[in-house]
């Protein structure tokens, strides 16, 4: 942990955490059957989940800048971090997505099944960080590209 930063932030995370795995667990989005079923258009509750958390993460992105000048916890002002929609968006959205579909589970998800007892999900979490290290073996190959090292979001 830096010295920039407020003691309570590595509490506020895993608070953080509980309450997003507590509300995975309890909707049944840490089930893959259930993802699975909204991936084949059988079950729309993923969806209504999804909308649920971006109307309480907008809120929160729209009021907080409009009561204070910073961030409680690191002091760092509020701002806009824009993205650029390019070829590794592209490619890495489609290689998370099929990634997505076959295990039946995204990465907050499969952590949050580990506490409901699904332990086969262990495959796909070991799948997930294999990945990622092959991702970053092979950004390191091509070092060439702007994108070589992304910012620490």
């Amino acid at each position: 942990m830096t010295s920039d930063r407020n003691p309570l932030f590595m509490l506020l995370i895993l608070v953080g955490g509980l309450i997003f795995g507590f509300g995975l667990g309890f909707s049944h989005m840490a089930r893959p059957e259930v993802v699975i079923n909204f991936l084949t258009f059988e079950d729309f509750g993923l969806l209504f989940v999804m909308f649920g958390g971006s109307i309480v993460a907008g809120i929160a992105f729209w009021t907080l800048p409009r009561l204070r000048d910073g961030a409680p916890l690191t002091g760092k002002p509020y701002g806009r971090r824009l993205k650029p929609f390019d070829r590794n968006v592209l490619i890495g959205g489609s290689v998370f997505g099929v990634g997505w579909g076959l295990a039946g589970i995204c990465p907050g998800a499969a952590y949050a099944s580990l506490g409901v007892g699904n332990w086969v999900i262990l495959y796909a979490i070991g799948g997930m960080f294999l990945g990622a290290y092959a991702q970053g073996v092979w950004r390191s190959r091509n070092v060439t590209t702007n994108a070589a090292v992304p910012s620490d979001d």
